[in-house]
């Protein structure tokens, strides 16, 4: 470990005796497994389409990458869960930039209007923001030994059963 990496952690000396006060940094498994029950718990990622509200799932998006953007902050290595953190928080913004798109100098709405062309921008939007959440959260359940709840795990990769 050098020099700049133990300062850093220090927080605090003391005197007259000397005594010092640390602060260990934060593991990358813990990292993953907050992210990843936070994640469990938004029904945006695995709930079926159909019967989402839009404007619900544009929200919960916004938190999601609030999430992520405050995650990123507190990881100093060069792992998975960064890279995979920066893909699900630009797939974010992808939906984000998707689902309130101006249309004839008009921000679009997205209502539960089944079969108008705004419900499919909706869905293929929502479905390729989980596809790439589904393949990120495949790494870091993987890289850091994490178990997935069921809800959540819908949108994993599927299992290459070619032999």
């Amino acid at each position: 470990m050098k020099f700049n990496e133990i300062i850093s952690r220090l927080t605090g000396i003391s005197c007259p005796v000397f005594g010092v006060s640390w602060n260990p940094p934060e593991t990358d498994r813990a990292i993953a497994q907050r992210l990843v029950t936070f994640l469990e718990d938004r029904r945006v990622l695995y709930t079926p389409s159909e019967i989402e509200v839009p404007h619900h799932c544009v929200q919960s998006v916004i938190k999601i990458r609030e999430f992520l953007t405050i995650e990123l902050t507190k990881v100093d290595t060069k792992d998975v869960i960064i890279e995979s953190c920066r893909a699900m928080r630009s797939a974010c913004r992808k939906f984000l930039n998707t689902v309130q798109a101006e249309k004839n100098g008009r921000i679009v709405h997205f209502a539960n209007n089944h079969g108008h062309y705004a419900s499919w921008e909706f869905n293929q939007a929502l479905g390729e923001m989980r596809g790439i959440f589904g393949v990120h959260i495949a790494r870091i359940a993987a890289q850091y030994g994490l178990d997935i709840e069921d809800d959540l795990a819908k949108i994993l990769p599927e299992a290459d059963n070619e032999g």
